[in-house]
């Protein structure tokens, strides 16, 4: 499984997923250049640690429209961004391992 991991992952979930032998690929800022160096077009899982960054959604669609949106971080998520998001998960309701063995 490909994944681009965007944000800060402070609560491991790409070391998590690494685990599983899934291919993350991590990019601090997701703006189209650097989703694009991430791989986004090949990408299945577009994961997103940051709320803040939500814009990035919608980038991440434009480029791989099949990709999954999951959303593993604390807050609300935008309106506009809930509707492209295909999982949001609390890191206080799941820990990071049993988010990677549901991907």
């Amino acid at each position: 499984m490909n994944i681009v991991l965007a944000g800060s992952d402070e609560h491991g979930l790409g070391t998590a997923l690494a685990d599983i032998e899934a291919d993350v690929r991590a990019v601090d800022i997701a703006n189209r250049p650097g989703l694009e160096e991430a791989g986004i077009h090949d990408a299945d899982v577009y994961l997103l640690t940051e709320m803040r960054q939500a814009t990035s959604i919608a980038v991440a669609k434009d480029l791989n429209p099949d990709v999954r949106v999951v959303i593993y971080a604390e807050g609300s998520l935008p309106d506009f961004a809930s509707r492209q998001a295909d999982l949001v998960v609390d890191p206080n309701l799941l820990p990071p391992e049993a988010v990677a063995e549901e991907l």
